[in-house]
């Protein structure tokens, strides 16, 4: 299918997800007995009109009007559900809505044919990101013990991702350890252990591996800066554009958070009047983001680099100074200490039992290696 045609089609189920997700709102809100909550749910229903109304009327200008609106019976029995469940389990079913949504878009940008397009697109899916946030905050009272425990153990997997360079240097060693470990033993098996051959594919793949890794590293850690710095711009846009829905936003926020209108009021306009902490505060608000969780680039790239050469070297170096079945033998005893130890190590970010991570990380190891070995064997006759 052509890129207009996939276009067309995720617009037409954007705006059937968008109709959907507003009459859900409107339902709830009509239930919720608490006023901000409520005025929160009228928010966001009318939200997703809006974004409804934009997706149709570009259908249209594409040829291709939906129609009207109508629930197949699967949503009428989906919305039946939700309207029986309690608060927390509705805005858990409404959340996993949003990320829904926040894919759709995702596959929409890929498509879109026109910068007008993907603006339009970019805009409703922050918002549906804000959305996503703000039903976080539904799941469970403000203050309540699971509701903070949720948000540190959130902050501590992005702190892992995010800046954890130590367990980025050990899945650097464990990834260039395997590789040159399967090769070693696959050149070793094809040419009879000959030393110059393991040597010359050995270090090949070393050098392979960590200019690989690390520049993998930069650029996906370069990226995830960028996005984060283009997130920022269209945030500073739409406080410079709407300053006053902003505000009012960010106080949304805190009403959730368990502060009174007064004091949530009181909080954003304080805020507010420092530009610059504004705009960190509704970035994080709404969008999870802060600049202190990204790592340097430059420091992981490093980082992979050096930690994969390393790992990739270990298999190799007894051929510096052997060679044949007792080089081989050396390196399958060294590689396979080095693969317990490093598997033993990623308890350091992964809590699990070190032993246990060890034997399987160590049995992993030896399993590729024999693979390898027999296929070499069999296209030894080959290569002589």
């Amino acid at each position: 299918m052509e890129k207009p045609q996939q276009f067309v089609a995720g617009l037409k189920q954007a705006w059937r997800d968008e109709m959907r997700s507003a009459n859900n709102y409107h339902a709830l809100a009509q239930r919720e007995k608490n006023p901000q909550k409520k005025a929160i749910l009228v928010r966001m229903a009318e939200a997703e009109e809006r974004h409804a109304e934009r997706w149709v009327n570009r259908l249209r200008e594409l040829g291709a009007d939906p129609g009207a609106y109508s629930e197949t019976f699967s949503e009428r029995v989906r919305r039946w559900i939700l309207m029986k469940s309690d608060s927390t389990v509705a805005a858990k079913m409404l959340e996993a809505g949003e990320r829904e949504a926040d894919k759709l878009y995702d596959v929409l940008l890929e498509t879109s044919q026109s910068e007008k397009d993907k603006s339009s697109l970019l805009e409703a899916q922050l918002e549906e990101r804000a959305h996503s946030r703000m039903l976080g905050e539904f799941e469970a009272q403000p203050g309540h013990p699971q509701r903070k425990l949720d948000t540190l153990l959130r902050r501590e997997t992005w702190h892992v991702r995010a800046g954890g360079w130590i367990g980025q240097a050990i899945y650097g060693v464990n990834d260039g350890l395997g590789a040159a470990f399967g090769v070693v033993s696959g050149v070793a098996g094809a040419t009879q252990a000959n030393g110059e051959f393991v040597l010359l594919s050995g270090f090949a793949t070393m050098v392979a591996s960590a200019l690989s890794m690390g520049s993998g590293a930069y650029l996906a850690t370069k990226s995830e800066r960028e996005m984060y710095e283009a997130e920022v711009e269209r945030e500073r846009r739409e406080i410079e554009n709407n300053p006053t829905e902003e505000i009012e936003e960010l106080e949304l926020f805190y009403q959730l958070k368990g502060f009174s209108e007064d004091e949530s009021r009181a909080m954003a306009h304080r805020i507010s009047e420092k530009p610059d902490q504004f705009l960190k505060t509704l970035v994080h608000e709404e969008l999870g983001l802060s600049e202190e969780t990204f790592p340097n680039e430059w420091r992981s790239a490093i980082s992979a680099t050096l930690s994969t050469a390393i790992g990739a070297a270990v298999p190799v170096l007894p051929f510096l100074f052997s060679s044949g079945m007792t080089a081989l033998f050396v390196s399958l005893v060294v590689s396979t200490a080095a693969h317990f130890l490093v598997g033993a190590s990623k308890v350091l970010v992964t809590g699990r039992s070190w032993f246990k991570s060890g034997m399987e990380m160590m049995l992993v190891g030896l399993g590729a290696a024999a693979i390898t070995y027999a296929l070499g064997l069999l296209v030894s006759p080959a290569i002589r």
